[in-house]
């Protein structure tokens, strides 16, 4: 009778008869012994070691695939030993022969099983020495010391092995297990494991808890794993997705038995990191590194230990071309959005079999369609990238709306919905990708900068209203990325003539979306109203107002050669009427528009800045032969002012300098940076100065510039009054110059603060050779009446300029006469200068010039001898010597002078003559002595003489 809880008897799985062969086999061959006992321990030690779990579920996963039945596992702890069974096919004899086996399996009849009860079962001597297996038929036991009892009922050699090394192969002996309970209701196969001292079957069952969740992934077969009080259970979502335990995945599975797994975070894709510690799953975990973003399950070949892939055999290469098939599916099936991120990244392999995975899959999806395009074809449906992102399946007909990588290229400028928008425009940009998409480098995508865009854009013909979405979608990322406003420099403008043309800076946008006036100037650059954004004007456009438009360099070439096409017979009349209603009518005349064809009161073609307004102030001041017309007729209906700014003459006007228009402003000498001065001054007619002289003082502008700089300089060479240079007229004010000059003539409006800046002499002036040639002939001339006193103060200019150096007497030729202290005109070769006033009585007839304060400077000017090189002598007798503040008038004019006495004595004379050095004898007032004394008839004269001789001496030092 069978014992209870046993049924078929207590053998039923043969276990004497395989226990009779292998202790037969060792008997005969202690070797043999010694080879299962290595062979074992390598197994747990090895390939197998820390895999119990796994070998227990993936036994589990095979009988339910055997009996094809959903596989549930259930893993308890009762009485201290961890109880662990599962549904599917019970254990039966092949199993528990493949069990003692060693190294055998049961799976080779089992499509599609992983490794039913072979060797990978030595996993769970890791935990327990005597493991026992129960079915509702009956049970089976392996154990550790009733295999060392029956080594050593053997005796000889096996025996004598035991001795050395207690070792024994546990899973070679398998004992029925009659006393064993059945496996739980439900349950076909349970495993019991009792482990051993010092393990805790709650931390086993832990452990088992911990693992359930990537078993359940790795094999599919298993629907279910509960450990105690944790269940962990596969649920199927549909479309590919599953959910293990609290986990989701996206599951893939292609030829060859080859499956990815994409975990999600709720319904989004969220991949492994390269750091993650994933490892090749064949189908449980191996050592075999990777650091790709989803799990590989795969059947590589593996070496014994199924540790690493079988690196030489040929089903490698296989399963790795395989592999990335399916990983280009399972990336298809991702959310466009979310694609990119399934793209391994660039670094360095974990592992052979990682290196080889990653360029397959980077060499496959390169040319896999799977970068959603920004403009899918007609009549296909591609799902948007949804609002939260999530992995649903994109809809797609085919690969339609999909592009391989390396037939695509991505708009490398930020811009919502900028790529859908330029392949809408042109079927030049139909292999964009669509937005949010940025692809990973290496996968062979173009790069689309900004200037390679904008260099593209030129021949893109759309609509001006396509133009402005574009610059909205492109304004933003300007504002915010560095550098981009210059490489979109190039961006193509639609202008309103429906032209586009590259380049922002070159355009002008219409004020108010009005483009009045691009009719009329063509050569402007204006953009179509239905254009314009913002954008424009942060790329260089610029509004098209008056200043704008004034400034545009095409209208300033239009203008400049508007009287040439008016001559040959083109239309200028509307750029001139467009023109003329931009001009600012309160500012003076633009130099830049004088060139702007007109039309005179002939109906010839003329410049504005040759034209004359019929009653212009100034119209009646030109000389005949001025290249000047009379503005005609047909422009009457322009405002004046209007004219007058584009340079019709109306009155005199105040320009800034500047050379182009100013009559002989490129000799000007002046420095720095010249005022302002009045322009078509060469115009007036020489006779007409004067009335010209009041238009000009009459004008507070031009009053404030004819008084300085350029035009004070201009007016000073060409002004002309009865026929004469100003400045060879003196004004009334201006006595010191009688004689020497003529007094202008009454000019009705003109002052003389006019009239000193036109050049009229207010005092002499000598700055140069020709004005000293020209005041020495004036002094010389006979016809003139000069007195002394105007002589000297002109002889003392004179010496003056020589004695600084502004005139080089190499550059002066002598004058032939010179005028004399008495005011007469005398030849030069019987003059004198006079350097010393007691002289003056000696000289008898000799003319004698003023010398002034610098009398050698003028003799030498003058080539004339000084007085005292020729009058020389001594004062007869000694007088009656003393000091010069003992005669009362002496006292008296120093202290009128504010003067102190000359050194020296003062001798004084009834009658004072004096011995000259010629033989002669003269009488005079006052003479010097020896040393500083004086002699004198009159004191007061010899004071002046010896005062005036202090003075100079000061003068020169």
């Amino acid at each position: 009778m069978s014992p209870t809880g046993v049924a078929g008897g207590t053998d039923p799985f043969g276990t004497a008869a395989l226990r009779d062969g292998v202790l037969a086999a060792w008997s005969s061959s202690p070797t043999r012994f010694r080879e299962d006992v290595n062979a074992e321990d390598d197994l747990r030690r090895g390939g197998y070691a820390d895999t119990w779990v796994a070998e227990l579920l993936q036994n589990a996963a095979d009988a339910a695939l055997a009996a094809d039945l959903p596989g549930r596992v259930r893993a308890v702890v009762v009485d201290g030993e961890l109880r662990v069974a599962n549904t599917g096919a019970p254990l039966d004899a092949a199993g528990v022969a493949a069990l003692a086996a060693l190294r055998a399996s049961a799976k080779r009849d089992a499509a599609g099983a992983t490794g039913r009860f072979g060797v990978g079962f030595a996993a769970v001597l890791a935990v327990c020495t005597a493991p026992r297996l129960v079915t509702a038929a009956g049970g089976v036991a392996f154990s550790a010391a009733r295999t060392a009892v029956e080594v050593a009922g053997l005796g000889g050699a096996a025996a004598a092995e035991l001795a050395r090394d207690a070792r024994v192969p546990v899973l070679r002996l398998a004992w029925p297990a009659p006393e064993e309970e059945p496996p739980p209701p439900g349950f076909a196969t349970e495993v019991r494991l009792r482990p051993a001292p010092g393990t805790d079957p709650h931390g086993l069952l832990d452990e088992l808890a911990r693992t359930a969740g990537d078993l359940l992934l790795a094999l599919p077969g298993l629907e279910s794993v509960t450990a105690g009080a944790v269940t962990v259970a596969r649920t199927d979502l549909g479309d590919g997705r599953v959910r293990i335990g609290d986990a989701g995945y996206l599951l893939v599975t292609g030829e060859a038995g080859v499956r990815w797994a994409l975990p999600l975070h709720g319904d989004r894709p969220a991949p492994y990191g390269p750091d993650d510690g994933e490892v090749l799953h064949a189908p449980t975990r191996s050592a075999e590194q990777l650091s790709l973003p989803a799990r590989l399950v795969a059947p590589f070949p593996l070496d014994p230990d199924r540790r690493r892939i079988r690196a030489g055999d040929p089903g490698v290469d296989v399963l790795v071309d395989v592999a990335a098939a399916a990983y280009a599916d399972l990336v298809r099936r991702v959310d466009p959005v979310r694609r990119t991120a399934l793209v391994p990244g660039p670094g360095f392999p974990r592992s052979p079999l990682d290196g080889r995975l990653r360029d397959a899959l980077s060499a496959t999806l390169a040319r896999t369609p799977w970068l959603p395009a920004a403009a899918p074809p007609t009549g296909t449906a591609r799902t948007d990238p949804s609002s939260d992102g999530s992995a649903r399946t994109a809809r797609s007909c085919g690969d339609a709306g999909l592009l391989a990588p390396e037939r695509a290229e991505w708009l490398d400028v930020p811009g919502d919905g900028l790529p859908e928008l330029l392949a809408e425009a042109d079927p030049a940009f139909s292999r964009l990708v669509a937005s949010g998409v940025v692809p990973p480098a290496g996968l062979g995508v173009d790069p689309v900068g900004a200037a390679a865009l904008a260099e593209r854009l030129t021949g893109v013909d759309a609509a001006p209203g396509w133009w402005r979405a574009l610059y909205a979608a492109l304004a933003p990322a300007v504002d915010t990325v560095p550098g981009l406003a210059a490489e979109l420099g190039a961006l193509p403008v639609p202008l309103v003539d429906g032209r586009p043309v590259p380049g922002p800076a070159s355009v002008l946008l219409p004020v108010g979306g009005d483009p009045t006036g691009a009719a009329v100037l063509p050569e402007l650059r204006i953009a179509h109203p239905d254009a314009v954004h913002p954008l424009l004007r942060r790329l260089g456009a610029a509004d098209a107002d008056r200043d704008t438009l004034l400034d545009a360099p095409a209208l300033h070439a239009a203008v400049e050669r508007s009287a040439d096409d008016a001559e040959a017979g083109l239309d200028t009349v509307p750029l001139a009427r467009a023109v003329l209603a931009l001009l600012d009518t309160t500012a003076a005349p633009d130099p830049r528009f004088g060139a702007l064809a007109l039309t005179d009161d002939d109906g010839r073609p003329a410049r504005a800045d040759e034209l004359v307004l019929p009653d212009a102030a100034v119209r009646d001041l030109l000389d005949p032969d001025a290249p000047v017309g009379v503005l005609g007729p047909e422009w009457a209906d322009v405002p004046r002012d209007a004219l007058v700014a584009a340079g019709v003459l109306d009155r005199f006007t105040v320009v800034a300098f500047d050379p182009d228009v100013l009559h002989d402003a490129e000799h000007y000498p002046g420095d720095g940076d010249p005022p302002p001065a009045v322009r078509d001054l060469d115009l007036v007619a020489d006779d007409r100065w004067p009335a010209a002289l009041a238009v000009l003082a009459g004008d507070r502008d031009t009053r404030a510039a004819l008084l300085t700089g350029y035009t004070a300089w201009w007016l000073s060479r060409h002004v002309r009054l009865d026929g004469r240079l100003a400045g060879t007229w003196r004004l009334r004010s201006a006595t010191g110059l009688t004689g020497l000059y003529d007094e202008v003539g009454a000019l009705p409006g003109v002052d003389d603060a006019v009239l000193a800046a036109v050049g009229v002499r207010d005092r002499v002036v000598v700055d140069g050779p020709d004005e000293v040639a020209e005041l020495l002939d004036r002094l010389a001339d006979p016809a003139r009446t000069v007195t002394g006193e105007v002589a000297a103060a002109a002889y003392s200019a004179l010496a003056a300029a020589v004695a600084d150096g502004r005139v080089d007497l190499d550059d002066v030729d002598p004058p032939d006469r010179v005028r004399t202290v008495t005011g007469s005109v005398a030849p030069t070769d019987r003059a004198v200068v006079v350097d010393a006033p007691w002289v003056l009585p000696a000289l008898d007839a000799l003319p004698a010039v003023p010398g002034g304060p610098d009398p050698a400077a003028l003799a030498e000017l003058l080539d004339v001898p000084l007085a005292s090189d020729r009058v020389a002598g001594t004062a007869r007798g000694t007088g009656t010597p003393g000091p010069w503040t003992a005669d009362p008038e002496v006292v008296l004019a120093l202290a009128a002078l504010g003067e102190t006495a000359p050194p020296g004595r003062l001798h004084r004379h009834d009658e004072l003559v004096v011995d000259l050095d010629d033989g002669g004898t003269v009488t005079v007032p006052a003479w010097p002595g020896r040393g500083d004394d004086w002699h004198a008839a009159d004191p007061l004269r010899a004071l002046v003489a010896a005062l005036a001789l202090r003075r100079r001496v000061r003068m020169l030092r």
